[in-house]
């Protein structure tokens, strides 16, 4: 999957931005990010995971924040 589509994939996730609900709009993000480090439905890449990884460290080292999935839908 080339760079093109993967942002072709974002943005179409993007519309489920609208759905009222804090957890709704983390799963929005989190779809984003999927698929912006190439993600399939069945399958998440090691660039999906090292982005996750490197979201929860923070200044205060390993596990500062923690990274939420959300809820679909």
């Amino acid at each position: 999957m080339d760079d093109k589509e993967k942002v072709e994939n974002a943005l179409s996730i993007a519309d489920w931005g609208s759905i009222d609900g804090d957890h709704h709009k983390m799963w929005v993000i989190d779809q984003m990010v999927r698929a912006l480090t190439g993600c399939t439905s069945d399958t998440e890449t090691q660039e999906y995971e090292d982005w996750v990884a490197d979201f929860n460290n923070g200044e205060e080292g390993p596990n500062t924040y923690e990274w939420d999935t959300g809820i679909a839908p």
